[in-house]
């Protein structure tokens, strides 16, 4: 018979060590993500980055022309932390996100967003802050001629640029570059930057959920919901640090993806009923808008989003193709030649079908192996003509 002081003490004994392997499965695990997480950048370009930031007391954050997810939500992530860092400073620090031209209503609702400068429409302002600029950061482009007239006032620039993006063969432009392909997205990049720089601390403070939350956003975006290139056991750590953090996961997907208005429901169905082709012996389908086809569904800036996408719904469909017409910028003149419009193109397969080979050589662009864009200056039936006679060379028929 146990008396009931060694009943109590077999208790206790059995109670500490439960909690003992708890708390060592929990730290080793959380260890192990933070070590893997701090690992990831070279220590001397951190140390780099860490000493930009550090002496800078105005920056500037650049991305990329008709913004989407990732580039707003890396560009407003690296924004909210160095507001945050500005705090702990004896000096103040300003920030700024500076983008080319206007981004989707259905992105409106980010934090910070209401403060960014849209290019097109406040040239001036950007200017006189990219002259007083003494750090600039660029996320998710790899070439300052993705960022239209921006790209220009920036190389002006004697300051530290650093560059984060996912896209291959950047450009060297930047003091400190962090180009990594195999990242589903540049504001991944971010958060892995953030934990290397300040550790959790980063995403603390007042403005922790706001960096959290632009993070997220990035990267749910451009995976399409963590549809495709999302086969990465660290991203799920990432995500599920981000949702610890405050983010509400099903109000951002229902801010991104439930909030087109009519118009672009009706265009949806206009591509698919009207403009959508199928070449069923490659498993491709292609769908173009002109310029007059886009006013008649009051076109705004986002609208086109995810409509490539749609044919990879089609059973035995594994390459997609989207074309619009836009307008050609000023900057863009030179290469337009007698040109008098251009158009917009991208592209998405899935599996081991490549498509941004096909978009580079023929298309004047680029991107990942199953997501990548181009342009073609011309009539939107001339890019479609150049789409027909190439494609059985890149598109595989098994």
């Amino acid at each position: 018979m146990y008396s009931i002081q060694n009943i109590v003490q077999r208790y206790y004994k059995i109670l500490i060590y439960a909690i003992f392997f708890v708390l060592l499965h929990r730290n080793s695990e959380y260890y192990r993500t933070k070590t893997m997480q701090n690992d990831y950048f070279p220590s001397e370009k951190v140390s780099a980055i860490r000493d930009f930031i550090a002496r800078a007391t105005h920056v500037v954050i650049l991305t990329h022309m008709s913004p989407d997810g990732d580039a707003m939500g890396s560009a407003l992530a690296m924004y909210h932390y160095l507001v945050e860092s500005g705090r702990t400073k004896d000096k103040r620090l300003t920030a700024h996100v500076v983008v080319p031209n206007a981004f989707p209503n259905f992105l409106a609702w980010m934090p910070g967003a209401d403060s960014v400068i849209i290019y097109d429409e406040q040239a001036d302002r950007a200017d006189a802050l990219l002259a007083e600029a003494d750090l600039v950061i660029c996320t998710d482009f790899n070439d300052p001629k993705r960022i239209g007239r921006v790209g220009e006032r920036m190389m002006e620039k004697t300051c530290p640029k650093i560059l984060i993006d996912h896209h291959l063969h950047p450009v060297d432009f930047a003091d400190v570059t962090l180009s990594y392909p195999a990242s589903p997205s540049a504001s991944e990049l971010v958060y892995r930057l953030i934990i290397s720089l300040s550790g959790e601390s980063g995403l603390s403070g007042e403005n922790g959920l706001a960096v959290a939350t632009a993070i997220y956003t990035g990267m749910m975006t451009d995976t399409g919901n963590f549809s495709f290139n999302s086969c990465h056991p660290e991203m799920y750590e990432i995500l599920a640090d981000l949702v610890r953090l405050g983010v509400n996961k099903d109000a951002v997907y229902n801010a991104v993806f439930n909030a087109y208005s009519a118009d672009r429901m009706r265009l949806m169905g206009y591509c698919l009923y009207r403009k959508m082709r199928i070449f069923p012996e490659h498993h491709a389908a292609l769908i173009y808008l002109s310029r007059k086809e886009l006013y008649r569904f009051r076109f705004q800036s986002g609208d086109a989003e995810g409509i490539v996408n749609l044919p990879l719904q089609i059973n035995d469909v594994y390459y997609s193709c989207f074309m619009r017409e836009d307008k050609i910028e000023p900057h863009e003149r030179e290469r337009a030649g007698k040109a008098k419009s251009k158009i917009k193109i991208s592209f998405r397969s899935q599996g081991d079908r490549p498509v941004n080979i096909f978009a580079a050589e023929h298309f004047h662009g680029g991107g990942h192996a199953n997501a990548a864009g181009g342009e073609f200056f011309g009539t939107v039936n001339e890019a479609v003509q150049e789409f027909l006679d190439h494609y059985p060379e890149y598109f595989r028929q098994d």
